[in-house]
């Protein structure tokens, strides 16, 4: 395609785009006075409420800054034993972070995109070092932002209805919220795999991967519920037993095989390498239908996205939670100074993968030794454009009182490499 009729059908896409964000915004002008997140005590428990269902329950810094404020005053509370947090409508507990409003922010005020990113990872750290016990019931869609307020918690309850994915490569970032933590504590490679393709998780799958801890009918949650907000000063111990309960009596799916149990081999040997270049040999040179599969999804994704996960993860696997997320923060900030997240956001509006790849495909990435500065190259004229950020942190506060994932991995019903 040459250059002026590319550019011209990319004029017609940005037309559609900002005709596409006007009519949303419209659609939307008429619920802007629900309340995006909805706190409330019930008997012994604080309830969150995700409370935007038609934008699938997106984080913004509104909402993060509401749920941080009222866990501190809960954790002071002693009337208050244990936290709930969950999604409104149905559909999903949480998509992610609000990736369209960040991408229109961004181009205007870097200082907004800071504040996101700091208090998002700030009450990421901190619901991790929670006093009290933490349930998270990831009902439907949890996402990157999502993955964040409930991975990180004591208690995660799956259902048949939950997906897990950190699809963050195939918008030009990386799996955050403290993805570099956790991701790389899974079976194997499987975090690795997950972090890097995007592959999604869904049902029962979510608890045996290892994400979730328990695993509760649907049907049954409102019930769950009453029954944790009805417990008398409930121990952490307590929640647990109620939890165990429903989860044993569950049957959707018990007999079920991991959807990856029989692929974990390749996974294990493909993505154990340490470079992309790598991984992506290693998938050629097994030419299974699996294997080319993931080359596919993999060929699709930000070049710059997958160079700079495989060493977050690296890195990750023997950091502290702290140390990753600060790690983490100073990479999104990089991220966002680049190119590859807005045109993976707009693409993704746009949903025309063939322009995206001519816009990202001839970009790779290495890091600095601190993950303060990423060098993108363009192999075609080899240019080099270098961007760096201040090494400004956020602002953590204990180390994780909780050891997680909280599945032990030995009841994952395949062998440790």
């Amino acid at each position: 395609m040459r250059s002026g009729e590319m550019w011209r059908l990319l004029s017609r896409f940005n037309s559609f785009r900002r005709t596409h964000v006007i009519l949303q915004h419209l659609r939307m002008s008429k619920h802007t006075d629900a309340a995006e997140v909805l706190l409330e005590r019930k008997g012994c428990a604080g309830v969150i409420t995700l409370n935007r269902p038609k934008l699938l329950n997106t984080l913004t810094v509104g909402m993060i800054r509401q749920i941080y404020t009222q866990l501190k005053k809960w954790e002071q509370d002693p009337e208050t034993f244990l936290i709930i947090i969950k999604g409104a409508g149905g559909k999903a507990f949480c998509a992610g972070g609000d990736i369209r409003a960040i991408s229109e922010i961004g181009n205007k005020n870097q200082k907004i995109l800071q504040d996101f990113f700091r208090e998002e990872y700030m009450l990421n750290n901190y619901i991790a070092s929670y006093r009290k016990p933490y349930v998270a019931l990831i009902h439907g869609i949890t996402m990157g932002g999502g993955v964040g307020v409930s991975v990180h918690g004591q208690f995660r309850v799956a259902t048949e209805k939950s997906l897990f994915a950190m699809p963050e490569t195939a918008i030009g970032l990386f799996p955050d919220v403290g993805g570099g933590y956790f991701l790389p504590r899974l079976q194997g490679k499987l975090g690795y795999f997950l972090g890097l393709t995007g592959f999604r998780l869904k049902g029962r799958d979510v608890y045996t991967a290892g994400i979730a801890t328990h695993f509760v009918d649907s049907e049954k949650l409102d019930t769950l519920e009453e029954d944790l907000s009805a417990l008398k000063a409930p121990s952490s111990e307590n929640v647990a037993d109620v939890l165990e309960t429903y989860h044993t009596k569950s049957k959707i799916d018990r007999d079920k095989s991991f959807i990856l149990e029989e692929h974990m081999d390749k996974i294990n040997s493909c993505f154990s390498a340490n470079t992309v270049e790598q991984i992506i040999e290693n998938l050629r040179q097994d030419g299974s239908s699996f294997a080319l599969e993931q080359l596919k999804v993999i060929n699709k994704m930000s070049p710059t996205s997958l160079k700079i996960t495989l060493r977050q993860l690296m890195e990750g696997s023997s950091k502290t939670l702290q140390e990753v997320l600060t790690m983490e923060y100073r990479l999104s900030q990089s991220c966002m100074r680049g190119h590859d997240f807005y045109e993976g956001v707009r693409a993704r509006e746009v949903t025309d993968c063939l322009i995206l790849r001519i816009l990202w495909g001839y970009y790779v990435a290495t890091l600095s030794d601190d993950y303060t500065e990423i060098r993108e190259v363009k192999f075609h004229d080899n240019l080099e454009v270098v961007w760096y950020l201040n090494s400004e942190v956020c602002e953590l506060e204990d180390s994780a009182k909780w050891q997680y994932p909280h599945l032990i991995m030995h009841k994952v019903p395949f062998p440790l490499p």
